[in-house]
């Protein structure tokens, strides 16, 4: 078992989209079968799919679904609802609408699903109070919950904004090894060209144990950013956790002068869960 992930190669950058393309072309290979009466003992729940590997990079898009051992709900959650976007993205509605109608069945078996609805039917019916409860329970067992999986912030009229998301592909939760990708997008709003050139990340996990880590440039580059243009990476981070955070500041310079003092550039915190956000109303980047 690895001493530390994160303090090997974490969150090694790459210019490339969240989801691959191909994974699309396994849903059509999709299985589910969700037992919704005896949705209380989630052990009646299997999930498969086809076999199909990934062509960016050869991960079995069905691993950890067939391995024999059991898998926690919340790790069951996620999965199908990784099948589910994946599905609609594809436009399989039908598997799309099977999967959303089998998500439902977790929702009260998982402590922060049941949780975060009570607390959103809360706020809508004005009940304060009660909301301020549920609230106050999700801070307890799930610290980082209440975290949006983005972020928007902008420095100096340079906006950075991020989005992550759980890769089931690469994670092996019996080994308790969870990846995240978050993707970035900087956007720099003002009249003046600046440049990347180093990154800040601190990352804390649900178990509490908070690592700082300083790197050159972004996905391997240090990208010149024109006025009103945008830079988009992406990048992955390894949790010994199924959750926790990443906040953290990037160090600029502008381009059109000589001997340009350097300033920084925040990123604001976001969230990287297995069981993402509540909803799917954010923008997306």
């Amino acid at each position: 078992m690895m001493n530390s992930l994160l303090s090997a190669k974490a969150c090694v950058g790459v210019r490339s989209p969240i989801i691959a393309n191909s994974e699309e072309r396994s849903t059509r290979k999709m299985i589910q079968n969700v037992n919704c009466r005896n949705s209380r003992n989630w052990r009646n729940v299997a999930v498969s799919c086809g076999s199909e590997k990934n062509g960016n990079d050869g991960i079995d898009a069905s691993e950890g679904l067939n391995s024999g051992s059991f898998l926690s709900p919340s790790h069951n959650y996620a999965i199908l609802k990784h099948r589910m976007e994946i599905a609609a993205k594809s436009e399989y509605y039908e598997e799309a609408a099977r999967l959303r109608d089998s998500l439902k069945c977790f929702e009260d078996d998982v402590p922060v699903l049941r949780l975060r609805r009570l607390l959103k039917e809360a706020v809508a019916d004005e009940r304060f109070q009660d909301a301020a409860i549920y609230r106050d329970q999700l801070k307890e067992i799930a610290p980082h919950s209440l975290l949006k999986c983005s972020s928007d912030s902008t420095t100096l009229g340079i906006r950075v904004q991020v989005k992550s998301v759980y890769l089931e592909g690469r994670s092996q939760p019996t080994e308790e090894v969870y990846f995240f990708e978050y993707k970035i997008r900087i956007t720099n709003n003002t009249n003046r060209p600046v440049q990347l050139l180093r990154r800040h990340w601190i990352i804390t996990d649900a178990n509490g144990k908070t690592e700082n880590f300083w790197g050159i440039g972004v996905g391997g580059e240090q990208p010149a950013i024109f006025p009103r243009t945008s830079f988009e990476f992406s990048s992955t981070c390894p949790l010994n956790a199924q959750n926790g955070r990443m906040e953290g500041d990037f160090e600029l310079i502008h381009v059109d002068r000589v001997g340009p003092r350097a300033f920084n550039v925040a990123v604001a915190p976001f969230s990287l869960s297995l069981l993402g956000d509540d909803d799917e109303d954010g923008e997306t980047i």
